[in-house]
């Protein structure tokens, strides 16, 4: 098992040590270059990413697979779920949400079936159920999901994934078990995206990422701005809603925690919250939940849409700790497969 821990104590240590001697210098006025040499040598650690093929939900000439969940394990199986499309689609905004089960540490998948179809028409989830994710509660078993509708006015009821009208919003379904059936709540959508245009979130709201954190259950999505329009992607930000039961109401915190983080991708460590931001490249550590600061910053051969096993997930388990492989989006042309990864210390 690899968890970051060891690392994030020592970069939180220096951080510490660096802050303490810089105050030193501002009060006796001391600028020896060797002084300041000591003070900016940076930490010579880092994270690299290793990945393994896997079976059952790998490549496949039929089907295309994404943006999966975390992991959880119930008894001794693990449960993933996914976006999945009819080959050569690769896009979720054409998906329904399936699962698969494993019992080696996601080296081996056996996919079990269609968790969450499409939504009554009309409705905010009736063209497309994508990225979902999980959180295992008190008896309970929620499933997160994006959601998008046919693009309002299209004369062929038609979705067009243009970027001034086709909003998304997440949703939930629950159930009493991992293999369902999952039945949507009746409040749907939990976020929709901000009425404000200038709003980090007001044309996409999208990727749930859970956390029991103080007593209250912590729903970490990424946002677009309407006012970005095709640039949008890669002006993604994180931000954070927080409700007192899983079902919501959720209240949205004010404005974004985390820029250039297009895959939310959350875990615990060292007693607070550890996220990759994937677009800046960069591991970043909060211990109140909200304001992140960056750990480790150039990775390379970063995982693309990824989940993790994340044992807090699982209902009544106390893990701070979170075990460091996971399964991420692989793809080329006309594909979307799964592959495993592992979160290294080098």
């Amino acid at each position: 098992m690899v968890t970051l821990k060891n690392n994030l104590n020592l970069l939180i240590l220096f951080s510490v040590l660096t802050l303490s001697v810089v105050s030193c210098k501002s009060k006796t006025e001391k600028t020896s270059a060797e002084s300041s040499s000591e003070i900016n040598q940076p930490v010579a650690t880092t994270v690299k990413f290793a990945y393994q093929d896997i079976t059952g939900i790998g490549e496949d000439s039929a089907y295309n697979r994404r943006d999966n969940s975390d992991i959880i394990k119930v008894g001794d199986t693990y449960y993933i779920w996914y976006s999945k499309m009819d080959h050569p689609e690769t896009a979720g905004y054409w998906a329904t949400i399936w699962y698969a089960t494993s019992k080696d540490e996601g080296y081996t998948w056996q996919e079990q079936g269609m968790a969450l179809g499409l939504g009554e028409e009309g409705a905010f989830d009736s063209h497309s159920v994508f990225t979902p994710n999980i959180l295992a509660f008190k008896g309970k078993y929620y499933l997160y999901y994006t959601a998008v509708k046919p693009t309002p006015g299209n004369p062929d009821n038609k979705f067009e994934n243009n970027s001034t009208t086709d909003v998304t919003a997440i949703g939930l379904a629950v159930s009493d078990s991992p293999d369902g059936p999952f039945t949507r709540i009746e409040d749907n959508p939990l976020i929709e995206v901000s009425s404000t245009l200038e709003d980090f979130d007001s044309f996409r709201v999208d990727d749930a990422s859970l956390l029991v954190k103080n007593n209250k259950i912590w729903l970490y999505y990424k946002g677009r701005s309407i006012i970005h329009g095709r640039k949008g992607p890669g002006l993604t930000e994180m931000g954070v809603a927080m409700a007192d039961n899983p079902e919501g109401p959720f209240i949205k915190h004010k404005g974004s925690l985390l820029d250039k983080s297009h895959e939310v991708l959350i875990w615990k460590e060292n007693n607070g919250i550890a996220s990759l931001a994937s677009i800046s490249k960069t591991i970043n550590y909060t211990e109140d939940g909200i304001s992140f600061t960056p750990l480790y910053d150039s990775l390379v051969k970063i995982p693309s849409a990824p989940g993790l096993y994340r044992p807090d997930l699982e209902d009544g388990n106390q893990a701070t700790e979170t075990p460091g492989w996971g399964i991420s989006l692989k793809g080329k042309k006309g594909y979307a497969y799964f592959a495993r990864f592992e979160m290294k210390q080098e």
